[in-house]
């Protein structure tokens, strides 16, 4: 028996949007991932956004392909990153001319230096990621990261994935207690 189809622009029960049912010309996004901490919180608390663009078995392209504050862009600059911001970060995918054997940008959030500091998630009071339309600002998909997720040190926020012609967004919230090494050694980045 076939899935029921979901409607354009509206998200199905696991945590998906088909972008380019809502947006049938799009041709890049900004993902933008946010966060609001506990009051109290160290003033040295550092989160950082990333991306993993990934191809066959979920594997990254090259560790070229793991964008990050410290590599602000890919070889070919169609995944970029904002720079280091103190409540929120973008980053900027350019899905027409992403590499055909990307087929999916996964999109990590971590706290700098935490373990050294003493740091963890659970000073989050809360966390989205926000997908829209580069060219008009258009919101395509928001998702508040479920409070479950705040396990550890970094986390799984979500991840653009290619389905045959189609883009999705699909939400993850997948905690990961060892940090931002783990979640990129899952991905096949060298560490």
């Amino acid at each position: 028996m076939p899935e029921p189809e979901t409607p354009p622009g509206a998200a199905s029960s696991d945590g998906e949007t088909f972008l380019t049912r809502t947006a049938p010309a799009l041709s890049a996004v900004s993902v933008d991932l946010g966060w609001r901490l506990r009051p109290g919180t160290s003033p040295d608390f550092d989160l950082d956004a990333s991306a993993i663009a990934v191809g066959s078995g979920d594997r990254v392209l090259s560790d070229d392909w793991f964008v990050f504050y410290n590599n602000p862009r890919t070889p070919d600059g169609s995944i970029r990153h904002s720079g280091d911001r103190t409540t929120a970060e973008s980053i900027e995918v350019d899905l027409a001319t992403l590499p055909e054997t990307v087929t999916a940008v996964v999109f990590p959030l971590s706290i700098y230096d935490a373990e050294a500091r003493g740091h963890s998630l659970d000073a989050l009071a809360a966390a989205y990621v926000r997908v829209a339309d580069r060219r008009d600002g258009a919101e395509l998909a928001r998702y508040e990261v479920p409070a479950g997720a705040w396990h550890g040190t970094a986390l799984v926020a979500g991840e653009l994935r290619r389905e045959q012609d189609e883009w999705l967004f699909r939400v993850v919230g997948r905690g990961c207690p060892d940090g931002l090494a783990e979640i990129a050694r899952t991905y096949g980045v060298h560490v």
